[in-house]
């Protein structure tokens, strides 16, 4: 558990650990379930790799979500949840990053998604890095890069963002076309969204240093 909310979602990690490699669904462990099924080279595989990241996604939000209402969370679970986070969503833009889906746009424009991707990857790292120099630091610097309204929206963005990009990798589906596009531009807005929160942060903690 990351957050500590009674073992609830230690029950869909009993499911899912039947998968191949006993890898369940929780963050932690997503990568490594996508991985077995993302470079499958059948009608399954972006089905599969799809509702792993979905699983993987809801269970991390629904663990959150009754610490908060339960009021259970635990030093460790607010560290590891990020960074479970993180991991999530890295790993899943690199391995996009490496196989483009098959759309035209992308045989004309190969960079469209590795540009998002570097983007987001580096303001999470650059982001942890100034985390854990305000934690040490303290006051009110731990309280100038507490998560915001404005992170969340990034979040949200791009977990649809992703989802969509997972799913239209199956190329029997219809309207493939029009979902790969509105994947892309909600790839671009969460990693405009994750650089700007990124300028939001830094001018809060000049705002403190200079207090």
């Amino acid at each position: 558990m990351l957050k500590g909310s009674l073992g609830v979602t230690d029950k869909v990690d009993k499911v899912a650990d039947m998968w191949p490699g006993g890898h369940g669904f929780k963050p932690w462990k997503q990568p490594l379930a996508e991985m077995q099924t993302f470079y499958v080279d059948s009608w399954w595989g972006p089905t599969a790799t799809t509702a792993i990241f979905i699983a993987a996604a809801l269970t991390d939000w629904l663990d959150g979500y009754l610490a908060r209402k339960m009021n259970l969370g635990t030093t460790f679970g607010a560290f590891l949840d990020p960074v479970a986070d993180k991991l999530m969503v890295a790993a899943t833009l690199v391995l996009l990053c490496t196989k483009p889906l098959e759309s035209s746009v992308f045989g004309q424009l190969p960079w469209l998604l590795t540009v998002p991707s570097i983007a987001i990857i580096g303001r999470e790292i650059t982001m942890s890095a100034v985390r854990e120099w305000a934690s040490y630091q303290g006051g009110k610097l731990s309280e100038a890069v507490a998560v915001n309204n404005l992170g969340k929206w990034k979040t949200a963005t791009q977990m649809i963002a992703l989802t969509i990009l997972l799913l239209t990798r199956d190329s029997s589906l219809s309207g493939a076309g029009t979902l790969v596009a509105s994947g892309v531009i909600l790839l671009y807005i969460s990693a405009w969204l994750a650089v700007w929160s990124l300028v939001v942060y830094m001018r809060k903690i000049r705002k403190v240093l200079l207090m």
